[in-house]
């Protein structure tokens, strides 16, 4: 992982690119006065799944909510996750 340090006003002026470093794995050290006050970070990125782990997973949260008609509907969720 990369790990770099920028001033303060570096940083205010280049805010876009270092953003783009940061998506890109970078670790961004904002200074002031040669001091770290803050560190930028790639967000934890969530795992996919393929389409048959998330079949598997519908099925079983269906088996979960079957004990209350009407609670849970795969037809919906599949729907809801296509937006």
């Amino acid at each position: 992982m990369l790990s770099e340090q920028i001033g303060a006003f570096e940083a205010k002026t280049h805010f876009s690119q270092i953003l783009s470093k940061v998506e890109n794995g970078a670790d961004i050290t904002i200074t002031r006065r040669g001091k770290p006050v803050a560190k930028i970070i790639p967000f934890p990125k969530e795992p996919k799944m393929t389409y048959s782990e998330a079949v598997a997973k519908l099925f079983e949260m269906q088996k979960l909510y079957r004990g209350e008609p009407g609670s849970f509907n795969i037809r919906e969720a599949i729907e809801q996750g296509r937006r």
